[in-house]
C-alpha cells in the first residue's frame, strides 16, 4: 500500500506541471488587459502601466514568465492577486472554508439520498417506486441549476422564510439552500448510476447461489450485491465531490456565497490572470488528492482489488 501511495504521489508531479504550464499558457494567450480599470474610469498612464507590467513581470517573454511563476509555485508562492492587491493563496484561505461547507453539504445530500434512492428503485425495479425516482432524477437533470436556485430562492426564503435567501457570514445555516441545490444534479446521477449497478448485480449468479441459499434478499443486497455495487458510484461520487470543493460559480452567485467559484469568477471578468491560475491549480491539486483517495476506498469496498 505505502509503495502504491508513493507511486501515486510521484505520478502527481507531470499532471501538476504539465497543468501549470497549460493554464498559463492559457491566460498568457487570451487577449486581455491586466492594467485596466485599475485607474478607475480614465485611462491609465504610460508610466503607470510600465511600472504594473515590471511589478508582475508581463513586460517579459512568455518562457521567462513561467519559469519565474514556476519558481514561485514551488515555494507556494501563487501570486499577488492584481485587484485585492494582496496574495492569492491569501484570498483563498479567505475563501475555502465557506466552499468546503458548501460542498460537505452538497456531497450528503448527493451520497445519502442518492444512494438511498438508487436502492430503493433497483430494489424496485419496474414499480411506482423505480419510475417515480427516475421522473424525480430526469427533473433534477434536465432543469438548469440557476432555475433551482431562483425556484428555491422564491419559496424557501422568500414565501415560506424557512433560509436566508443569500449567504452573509457563511455559516451552516445560510448555507444549508445552496448546498441543497447544488447537490440536486449530483443526487440524480448517483441514483441513477446506484440503480444501474445494482439491477446489473442482482442478475449475477452469486446471487442466485446466494438466494437458492435461502438467504433473503435484503440481506443478500446489503451484504454482497450493495458492495460491488457501490464501486462505480463512489468513483462518480470522488470526481463530483472534486468539482465542488472547486466551488459551483452559478450557485454561489445566485446565492452570492464569498466561496472559490464566485472568486473565480470575479477574478476571470477582471482579467486577474495570477487569481484564476492559482485558483484552478489549487482546484486540480484537489482533483489528484480526491482521485487518490478513491482509489485507495476500491480497496476497501472490494477486498479482491489489490494495490500491491
Amino acid at each position: 500500500m505505502g509503495k502504491y501511495i508513493l507511486r501515486r504521489l510521484l505520478q502527481m508531479i507531470p499532471v501538476i506541471l504539465g497543468a501549470t504550464l497549460l493554464l498559463y499558457w492559457l491566460n498568457y494567450s487570451l487577449p486581455s488587459d491586466p492594467a485596466a480599470g485599475r485607474c478607475g474610469d480614465r485611462a491609465c498612464s504610460p508610466a503607470y502601466v510600465q511600472a504594473f507590467s515590471e511589478e508582475y513581470n508581463l513586460d517579459k517573454p512568455f518562457v521567462v514568465q513561467y519559469v519565474l511563476y514556476l519558481g514561485k509555485l514551488l515555494h507556494g508562492d501563487f501570486g499577488m492577486s492584481y485587484f485585492a492587491n494582496s496574495p492569492v493563496v491569501h484570498q483563498l484561505a479567505i475563501r475555502y472554508p465557506t466552499t468546503i461547507k458548501l460542498a460537505i453539504i452538497a456531497l450528503l445530500f448527493q451520497a445519502i439520498v442518492g444512494i438511498a434512492a438508487g436502492i430503493l428503485a433497483g430494489m424496485r425495479k419496474g414499480k411506482f417506486a423505480d419510475n417515480l425516482v427516475i421522473f424525480v432524477t430526469l427533473i433534477f437533470i434536465s432543469v438548469p441549476v440557476f432555475v433551482f436556485g431562483g425556484l428555491a430562492q422564491l419559496i424557501f426564503g422568500i414565501k415560506l422564510k424557512l433560509f436566508p435567501v443569500t449567504v452573509g457570514s457563511g455559516a451552516w445555516n445560510e448555507l444549508l439552500l445552496p448546498g441543497l441545490v447544488l447537490g440536486c444534479m449530483s443526487l440524480a446521477y448517483t441514483a441513477r448510476l446506484t440503480r444501474t449497478s445494482l439491477v446489473e448485480n442482482l442478475r449475477a449468479d452469486y446471487v442466485r447461489t446466494a438466494k437458492a441459499k435461502g438467504l433473503s434478499t435484503y440481506r443478500v443486497v446489503g451484504i454482497h450485491t450493495l458492495r460491488n455495487s457501490l464501486l462505480p458510484v463512489i468513483t462518480y461520487i470522488g470526481a463530483s465531490f472534486g468539482g465542488l470543493m472547486g466551488g459551483a460559480i452559478v450557485t454561489e452567485r445566485i446565492f452570492n456565497v464569498n466561496g472559490i467559484g464566485n472568486f473565480i469568477y470575479r477574478s476571470i471578468s477582471q482579467h486577474d490572470g495570477n487569481a484564476v491560475v492559482g485558483s484552478v491549480i489549487i482546484l486540480v491539486l484537489v482533483y489528484l488528492v480526491v482521485n487518490l483517495i478513491v482509489d485507495l476506498l476500491y480497496g476497501v469496498l472490494e477486498p479482491r482489488i489489490s494495490h500491491d
